[in-house]
């Protein structure tokens, strides 16, 4: 929460307690020794108040008295000077709700002012170490459309992350072993053959992009058929180290157009070149819970609760794509000793991560260290039709050319609109329009708007100046308030998406604010005689405008200071 909102609460609290602590030694209340706690929550009608404590309510029990008797005596000692508070009201059996005065809405405002860019970062994580692993596509192609959403989401995280006090750092961790290497050599051999006459036909379960006939003519361009007449697996090696280069700089390239930069790109090989995958066989080994059965190692995954045991090691001596991923999740969480690491891993990983959970528990690791945030499909729609393509066919539509048809701005934003684990359609024909149904645009022109209202003062010589706590009071309209309490809601709503992993909260939010600005100028004449108030209300203009900008640096998309009028009236 904001310093200021965390404040008003204290203050709540400490006149609960204070006026209890009252009534005890006059008599009103008998002693009682460990009161429950008590709750201050924000009522879903703030004209009933701003907070409501449910005090008397808990403390029937221990007092001996109705909720509602024991209301009026903490309400009749209540001392509320030198306090956010302007009066308490008694509700229903005993609520009691509080309202806020003028000087703390007036103080909100200037603290916004006054912070400016760092208003909403908090220390909630305390500078705890957290590592965001998200995209991860296999580097044997270009990224699908599910690869733009996790980038977005976790991109977002880990920002979100950031501002709410954690460290924070971004990983990609590239698939460069495997069967799925094993596969793209073969898809370029046979390309790379086929090309001087092989007639080999590609199997159904190869790689059919075209960008694996543009690999195996480029190798070819450079070495001709030289390699035609040597053994397979050293063509095979030779097209790999072709390609998979070329196919790593342009997952790299095409991120960063999308506004993502990692602090690591770490190499599933790493982990076989040093040994860290052998040595994870061995302390699986030491732990007790392994058996062999069939030539093959197993790991006893039962023992920790999953409903079947899995192969780490075949029969014939290779380990298991889990082995090397069991290897990498401990060398992030002991090797480089971070808090907490956070994967973004599609819906279909549901059954894998209580495995990786498992042998993680096994290797002596605190396995809620791990975090799992599952990401559903995302289906791309034009004229309410849902688009069809074929990933195997080479068809399947990638994050370029999603970049070529949708501004990035909008890419990021409505890829954040939905929680992770919700199915999200794309509207194509939406993120492109100029209307206010476009939340991001209608967003960043509300931002725009205020930089328009500021710049056309200026023109006629009125400029913002700093307010003081008597002129900021006079914000006292219905729609000044709603604007000042979602603003001062901005700390709690970073932290609230940090603790659920949830940027759309973020999204939602700046999408609301935007409503309840516009909502305020429609009511509220900016320009106006009284000059007290004409400085206020421009401090609450360039209040919203700093959170707007705040929100969408957040989320990496921009915030222009002039846009088209043209959906104002919409």
């Amino acid at each position: 929460m904001s310093v200021l909102v965390t404040k008003a609460k204290e203050q709540i609290i400490n006149i609960i307690n204070q006026s209890a602590d009252i009534a005890v030694k006059n008599g009103e209340l008998e002693f009682a020794e460990n009161l429950p706690k008590f709750a201050v929550e924000v009522p879903a009608n703030r004209t009933h108040g701003d907070y409501a404590v449910n005090a008397a309510l808990v403390w029937a029990k221990a007092f001996h008295k109705a909720p509602r008797m024991i209301a009026e005596v903490l309400v009749k000692n209540a001392t509320l000077e030198n306090s956010y508070i302007d009066r308490l009201e008694i509700a229903g059996p005993g609520f009691i709700n509080f309202f806020l005065n003028d000087r703390y809405y007036a103080d909100i405002v200037a603290d916004i002012a006054q912070k400016g860019s760092e208003y909403g970062k908090s220390n909630y994580g305390e500078g705890k170490r957290v590592l965001v692993e998200f995209v991860s596509a296999n580097p044997t192609g270009p990224m699908h459309i599910g690869n733009a959403r996790g980038g977005a989401l976790g991109d977002c995280l880990a920002a979100v992350l950031s501002a709410a006090g954690y460290y924070t750092e971004r990983e990609f961790y590239i698939n460069d072993a495997g069967n799925q290497i094993n596969k793209f050599a073969l898809s370029l051999d046979i390309r790379y053959r086929q090309i001087f006459g092989d007639p080999e036909e590609m199997p159904e379960d190869s790689y059919h992009g075209e960008d694996i006939i543009n690999h195996a003519k480029g190798f070819a361009e450079i070495n001709g058929d030289s390699y035609i007449g040597k053994p397979e697996e050293e063509r095979k090696k030779a097209l790999v180290e072709f390609a998979l280069p070329k196919n790593i700089e342009g997952l790299k390239s095409d991120l960063l157009k999308y506004r993502i930069q990692y602090n690591t790109w770490f190499k599933e090989s790493s982990l076989h070149e040093s040994g860290e995958t052998k040595r994870i066989i061995d302390l699986l080994k030491e732990s007790g819970h392994t058996y062999e059965s069939e030539d093959a190692l197993w790991f006893k995954a039962t023992d920790f609760g999953c409903d079947k045991d899995f192969v780490l090691v075949r029969a014939n001596g290779f380990p298991t794509y889990v082995v090397p991923d069991i290897a990498y999740h401990y060398n992030k969480l002991v090797t480089r000793n971070f808090d907490i690491a956070i994967d973004i891993l599609g819906a279909d990983h549901h059954g894998y991560v209580p495995r990786l959970k498992a042998a993680l528990t096994a290797l002596g690791v605190d396995a809620n260290r791990l975090d799992v945030v599952l990401m559903q499909m995302v289906r791309l729609v034009r004229d309410g039709e849902v688009i069809k393509a074929s990933k195997r066919s080479g068809k399947a539509i990638t994050l370029v050319t999603l970049l070529d048809e949708v501004p990035i701005d909008a890419a990021r934003f409505f890829f954040n609109l939905r929680e992770p684990n919700s199915h999200f359609d794309f509207d194509l024909d939406l993120a492109v329009s100029e209307s206010n149904n476009n939340p991001v645009y209608y967003v960043q022109y509300a931002y725009a708007r205020i930089c328009s209202i500021i710049r056309n003062l200026e023109a006629e010589g009125i400029k913002l100046r700093s307010c003081s706590t008597e002129e900021l009071k006079l914000l006292n309209t219905p729609e000044e308030r709603e604007l000042t309490v979602h603003l001062s809601a901005f700390t709690d709503e970073i932290i609230q998406s940090a603790k659920s992993y949830d940027p759309a909260r973020i999204t939602h939010y700046v999408a609301e604010l935007a409503t309840k600005f516009h909502k305020f100028y429609a009511t509220c004449r900016v320009k106006d005689n009284d000059e007290s108030l004409m400085q206020a209300r421009l401090t609450l203009c360039k209040d919203t405008a700093i959170v707007i900008k705040n929100v969408l640096d957040m989320l990496k998309i921009s915030a222009p200071e002039k846009m088209s009028r043209k959906d104002a009236e919409q």
